[in-house]
């Protein structure tokens, strides 16, 4: 590639259920003008994240859809090779929103600074970054545990559901995980030290389930919906919280043919059982307590009390396999694209 292009891919179809290979287009294009007072980035890695399915669809939610043609969004981790800003410098790592790209024209609005001394630079798009703050925002702010109650959590083995664990173990809670396949509940259990950890893929996980709840369930951390919600949703105690952040099982469409009838026994639990429940975007307490969401878990990482794991896929090409992958749970942990070839050299030389 030449120093006056770029490659990026694209949304070139709006997918029917589950996304395919076809509904994506990796393209060469010219490289971007830097933005007056702006800065000019080198894509490093690429997080992928299950928000983008939603985006992918022409429907209204709390982001606009992306148009056909257009990259798709994302936030990346990137290097400054030029700059008209003054808080930036060229050779500085910044997390950015620079979308599927291998280079992008940014301002400096919502732009942070990266010391790579302190931690790896990709935990900034995992445990200490926009996953790790839904996790903290969603269990501190409307899950609210208490030492001795149990939270349980879906997706545990991901970047949100495992540090919505180890968060409320670190409370006092029992902490139970729900997770596809014995490896990632391995890890859920011997690594991340949750009390218990359920696979969603057996037949008997509802009873399964059941038996590691012995005392109900005061905390439900939704990431997934479907079939486990079902599951969790008679084990709720009264007065039980659910923060909803996401539903990751029903983003293709609707599961199955049951699905719609299955409101009217969820709404009953909701009022006899007095259960909260609130969706969220983490976005909506970004400005008052990311700050301390740093300082909490950036702790916690740098004692050993939270560990976290990434699933690293080499080449922008590539990320729409690694895309679809996820929403199909074949990752193990937080899914990032690498790239520039050399990051991995970048991270290590830079501390991480």
């Amino acid at each position: 590639m030449s120093e006056a292009t770029m490659h990026q891919i694209v949304l070139a179809a709006r997918p029917h259920g589950r996304p395919s290979i076809n509904d994506f287009r990796f393209e060469k294009t010219a490289m971007p003008v830097m933005l007056p007072g702006g800065v000019l980035l080198r894509v490093l890695y690429l997080s992928l994240d299950p928000y983008m399915r939603g985006r992918m669809d022409d429907m209204k939610s709390y982001a606009k859809p992306v148009s056909l043609g257009e990259a798709m969004p994302g936030r990346g981790i990137a290097e400054v090779i030029a700059s008209g800003h003054p808080a930036y410098a060229v050779g500085d790592t910044v997390v950015a929103q620079t979308g599927w790209r291998t280079h992008a024209a940014v301002t400096g609005e919502g732009l942070r600074k990266l010391d790579p001394a302190l931690a790896p630079i990709t935990t900034a798009l995992g445990v200490l970054g926009m996953p790790g703050f839904t996790a903290y925002a969603g269990l501190t702010l409307i899950g609210k545990p208490r030492c001795g109650e149990t939270v349980a959590v879906a997706a545990a083995s991901g970047p949100v559901g495992s540090l919505v664990g180890q968060l409320a173990k670190i409370t006092g809670c029992r902490t139970v995980g729900i997770a596809g396949g014995a490896d990632k509940c391995r890890y859920v259990r011997d690594e991340l030290g949750f009390d218990a950890a359920i696979d969603h893929r057996e037949h008997c996980f509802p009873e399964q389930l059941k038996r590691a709840c012995p005392d109900g369930i005061d905390v439900y951390f939704e990431n997934v919906g479907g079939a486990v919600w079902q599951a969790v949703l008679p084990l709720l105690n009264q007065f039980a919280r659910v923060p909803v952040c996401g539903l990751i099982a029903q983003y293709n469409g609707p599961g199955d043919s049951e699905e719609a009838h299955r409101l009217a026994p969820t709404m009953r639990e909701v009022l006899t059982k007095s259960l909260t429940m609130r969706g969220f975007i983490s976005a909506d307490f970004v400005e008052e307590h990311y700050p301390q969401f740093l300082r909490v878990v950036s702790a916690a990482v740098a004692k050993g009390r939270v560990r976290s794991r990434e699933d690293i896929t080499d080449g922008l090409e590539n990320a729409p396999q690694a895309f679809m992958g996820m929403l199909e749970g074949r990752n193990f942990g937080k899914v990032l694209v690498r790239v520039a070839s050399d990051a991995g050299t970048l991270s290590t030389r830079n501390g991480a």
